[in-house]
């Protein structure tokens, strides 16, 4: 049932409906970034692969989403973010079914790069549907739940995997998501909305996809192999070749109308402070969430479970946090908001990386929370900043650029952790944590002066 009215936002209860198609599809194309995870022994295994050569069953994926997010992005400001998105369903679900049945390792890893198509294209459009679902003056409460929905299924993708694990095969982290996937398509054909502001300026530029899919790639094997001791000679190369195809890359946008990379809607000084607030505090999140594991077991002596359970109260007080900073947007600047959770964020790291050296599990528990909250308090208001700064017509460019900030800070904080333990070995977690407290810090300074930055 699309809509092609020009209201602002949709009725109760159908907007219930969409919120409800999107919050399914997301929450199973970013659970998928970290699911199986747990399982990669085990699916190694089955699979008569190495280790080193498994890791390709999470990175395929991630890979996949990062060089195609923002073409998808472009597509959904010219055909339709509504179409898109199910186009993203249908893809994401029948490639979740090749991945359960695939028997060898390259097998997987193709259906693996399949899916992260489809996860880009949900990724790519879910908060320019957003703003078209929500009121302009609840928006902020729509970017709540959407940021909520992220942040939770980025932390519970271990324990989700324990749990399906602890009853069934891995082939039903993959399987799971066909049901999920077919009532979240069914969902976006009843209720989703029409964007009817597309642009009509633009087409798309196959060779700017293809550079832009190169830049990317190229920047995370760079970060991805320097983090691990790859042999200088190779990262050396990629840098340089990042270096070519990024700068004929960057001057092809320069001269496009309307340009696949967004260098349009980089020159709002508003939105580009709040990009690379974003950058920089999903950076910190993933120097953190990454490091803390190894600390807790290796050094405390924590079990799998008991470190899960401890990291629980980090994505709780961001869940508890995230609606109401929603609401606070309705009353206070974005910067403010996003300042301040920021610096309670950088608090909380340097607070976890100062623990004492036999810490109970309530020393623990109540920085996380502090994390939790902080991070909670920024991320709908920066979310809400970065959307609302677009003009209507490239809303798919800002939700393409939000979820390629977010993505290349979880993918460079995953890499600095691997550096951090190269470097300081033992020390590798308290490293971690301190330059997470720096990052945040500084996405607080990029937060606060927007307050300076005309209102949108």
């Amino acid at each position: 049932m699309p809509a092609t009215s020009q209201m602002d936002g949709l009725p109760l209860p159908r907007r219930y409906g969409a919120i409800a198609a999107i919050a399914l599809g997301i929450i199973v194309a970013v659970l998928d970034g970290t699911i199986a995870n747990v399982a990669l022994p085990t699916i190694a295994n089955e699979l008569q692969a190495s280790p080193a050569e498994s890791i390709w069953i999470i990175n395929a994926y991630q890979l996949a989403i990062i060089v195609s997010l923002l073409s998808f992005s472009f597509l959904g400001d010219l055909l339709g973010y509504r179409r898109i998105y199910q186009g993203g369903l249908l893809l994401f679900s029948a490639t979740s079914l090749l991945c359960a049945f695939s028997d060898s390792l390259p097998m997987l890893t193709f259906a693996r790069i399949m899916q992260g198509f489809g996860g880009a294209a949900l990724m790519s459009v879910n908060t320019a549907l957003i703003r078209i679902i929500y009121p302009q003056r609840h928006l902020g409460r729509g970017m709540a739940i959407n940021a909520l929905i992220v942040a939770v299924s980025s932390a519970a993708g271990p324990t989700v995997a324990a749990a399906i694990l602890a009853v069934a095969s891995w082939k039903w982290l993959f399987l799971i998501n066909v049901p999920a996937g077919l009532l979240a398509l069914l969902l976006a054909w009843r209720f989703l909305p029409e964007n009817t502001q597309k642009s009509q300026a633009q087409r798309f530029d196959v060779l700017s996809a293809i550079m832009n899919a190169l830049t990317f790639g190229l920047l995370l094997s760079a970060l991805s192999g320097a983090a691990q001791g790859q042999d200088y000679r190779i990262i050396v190369a990629e840098l340089l070749a990042l270096l070519v195809i990024g700068t004929l890359f960057i001057r092809r946008q320069l001269t496009l109308p309307v340009p696949l990379l967004p260098v349009d809607l980089l020159r709002i000084p508003i939105f580009s402070l709040s990009i690379c607030t974003s950058v920089c505090s999903f950076l910190a999140q993933m120097l953190a969430m990454v490091s803390l594991p190894f600390f807790l077991q290796s050094v405390l002596g924590r079990s799998e479970v008991e470190t899960g359970l401890l990291l629980t109260p980090w994505p709780l007080a961001t869940m508890i946090m995230s609606p109401i900073a929603g609401r606070l947007l309705e009353r206070f600047h974005a910067g403010l908001l996003g300042g301040i959770g920021l610096a309670i964020f950088a608090v909380g790291l340097f607070a976890l990386a100062w623990l004492p050296a036999l810490p109970s599990d309530g020393d623990i528990i109540w920085r996380m929370i502090l994390c939790g909250a902080g991070f909670g308090l920024f991320q709908s208001p920066n979310n809400h900043t970065i959307i609302s700064a677009a003009p209507r017509h490239r809303s798919g460019g800002a939700s393409g650029m939000l979820g390629t900030a977010r993505l290349l800070g979880q993918t460079s904080g995953a890499a600095l952790v691997a550096l951090m333990f190269n470097l300081f070995d033992t020390h590798g977690t308290h490293a971690s944590l301190l330059l997470a407290g720096l990052f945040s810090s500084v996405a607080a300074l990029f937060s606060l002066s927007r307050m300076r930055q005309p209102p949108q």
